[in-house]
């Protein structure tokens, strides 16, 4: 049996649609250049992106994190002790569209690169990945590059005005 990764996109807020027309497509082929890199290779994987606001992010930042403010992305994963033969279920993925597209002014990058890379590290993070320690971040950072590289879109840390993705 073939791997596959299924996507659900839940869209919360219409400014994803009006700003981004195609942010469903972007997220979802993110997500599959992601999980392509980094998956395994059970049959059957599953996750969810949700496009947010900033409101939602907030409430979920506070209960999770204990952090009153928006961030730009939250990533929940699943622990999935499914059986190899069965489908995984990674997590989910939630983005806030306002501190996207504020980030995405302030270092002047596309709103769409800037979104797919997003996009990218929260399925990275579902997959295990994480950026708490120096040599942690310097392995994720890379293979965000690379697989940006591979969509066409240039490396979001050649500006040090990048903040990294929380």
């Amino acid at each position: 049996m073939t791997a596959q990764l299924n996507i659900e996109i839940s869209v919360k807020t219409p400014r994803w649609s009006d700003c981004l027309p195609d942010a469903a497509a972007l997220a979802q082929q993110a997500a599959q250049m992601a999980w392509q890199r980094c998956g395994d290779n059970r049959p059957d994987t599953e996750l969810s992106i949700v496009l947010a606001d900033d409101s939602l992010l907030l409430s979920l930042n506070d209960r999770y994190r204990n952090k009153n403010e928006p961030t730009n992305i939250l990533s929940f994963p699943v622990d999935d002790d499914a059986q190899p033969e069965m489908p995984r279920l990674l997590g989910d993925v939630v983005l806030a569209f306002e501190t996207i597209y504020l980030e995405a002014e302030t270092q002047d990058k596309a709103f769409a690169d800037h979104f797919q890379h997003l996009c990218i590290h929260g399925v990275l993070h579902l997959l295990g990945h994480d950026h708490k320690h120096e040599t942690e971040a310097a392995v994720m950072e890379a293979l965000e590059i690379a697989i940006l590289s591979a969509m066409g879109v240039s490396n979001p840390y050649a500006d040090p005005r990048m903040k990294r993705p929380t």
